[in-house]
């Protein structure tokens, strides 16, 4: 049986409310301060991406919502669409540049990159750039993935009890004999062979299902490991779930 996420007695910090957690990284603002006149026009250019994707979804709605529009409304939405589609080119150029130098922007630019990614990461980089970002490709259990899915897992009937209740309404993973449910059964058994004192907790496979949304199955299986063993994510779903007893602790302090 999987265990119940609530919190144990033992698993509040003997410190009390001094534990409570700092957010990580500092500020956006203290790290924008020590970028060149460039990185920073740059920061505004993707502020103005954004402004007119807002922009442009109100716009649209408005539209849609309405029986008549007037030309002058029709006219703004085109400008605003046209100087987008500007801003998503520059975008889209700046991201490959990143890629495809990223040894360089992660050692003399982490600053701007960092910021670049708090704005946010185009979809059709996010799977190689959240890859790079946890040296994903450099797992060497990336080539054990296969073999793995040749194995018996104690905990398949678990996952595949589960599997339906995760995401069910995205189509990638609706019915039965789909291949988002077969391929995200194949990772969650996969992970519950290499880490066999997690092996499978019910609410990890979303965590897995967001990753097959982005990329292939080996590939998420890899990030997905990364994720668990490197940024501690293990640490929550192990059977005494203390770490998830903590972090609900410090939540529940930060909204006081």
């Amino acid at each position: 049986a999987v265990a119940s996420p609530a919190a144990s007695p033992d698993s509040s910090p003997r410190e009390g409310p001094s534990a409570a957690p700092s957010a990580p990284g500092g500020s956006p603002t203290s790290d924008s301060e020590n970028l060149s006149p460039d990185e920073l026009e740059l920061l505004a250019k993707l502020e103005e991406q954004n402004r007119l994707l807002e922009a442009d979804s109100k716009s649209m709605r408005s539209m849609n919502g309405s029986r008549r529009n007037s030309g002058s409304s029709l006219v703004s939405s085109s400008s605003a669409s046209s100087n987008l589609s500007h801003l998503e080119e520059d975008t889209w150029i700046l991201w490959g540049r990143i890629v495809n130098e990223w040894d360089e922007w992660r050692k003399k630019k982490e600053k701007l990159l960092k910021e670049l990614i708090r704005k946010g990461i185009p979809h059709h980089f996010r799977a190689i750039v959240w890859q790079l970002l946890c040296s994903a490709a450099e797992l060497p259990l990336r080539h054990q993935y296969s073999e793995l899915l040749r194995m018996s897992s104690p905990c398949e009937r678990l996952i595949r009890r589960d599997i339906a209740r995760t995401y069910p309404e995205h189509d990638f993973f609706k019915g039965q004999d789909s291949l988002g449910q077969e391929v995200l059964f194949n990772v969650m058994k996969a992970y519950s062979l290499v880490d066999r004192e997690v092996g499978y907790c019910q609410g990890s496979a979303f965590i897995v299902g967001l990753l097959l949304m982005q990329m292939p199955e080996e590939e998420a299986f890899c990030v997905f490991v990364r994720l668990m063993q490197e940024y501690r994510l293990r640490e929550l779903f192990k059977p005494s779930m203390a770490e998830l007893g903590l972090c609900i602790y410090q939540f529940e302090f930060l909204l006081q």
